[in-house]
């Protein structure tokens, strides 16, 4: 018996996000070069939301967030980001609860 294999992507598919556009729930905070916090978003971020561009900097993209508070953890304290639960109605709809 052969096991399946679950992707995260696969799981993620099954949510649907509301963008409310022009405000976006978290914002990066400029910076001359990323700290190691924030750099730590673009490899833990469940959503992967978190990418350094080519100017390396860290940019979020917030379509698709979860909302599952590991940015705020790792960074909000800090001042790295501005977070802010999206306004009603917008956001992620967890498809399975």
């Amino acid at each position: 018996m052969t096991a399946s294999v679950v992707r995260i992507e696969d799981k993620l598919y099954q949510n649907r996000y509301l963008v409310d556009a022009g405000r976006p729930h978290i914002k990066v905070r400029q910076h001359q070069s990323p700290s190691p916090n924030l750099l730590a978003l673009t490899v833990v971020c469940p959503a992967k939301c978190y990418e350094v561009n080519e100017d390396g900097q860290v940019e979020v993209t917030a379509d698709g967030c979860m909302e599952c508070g590991t940015c705020r953890v790792l960074c909000e304290e800090s001042g790295d980001i501005d977070w802010s639960y999206p306004r009603g109605g917008f956001g992620v709809l967890f498809k399975f609860g």
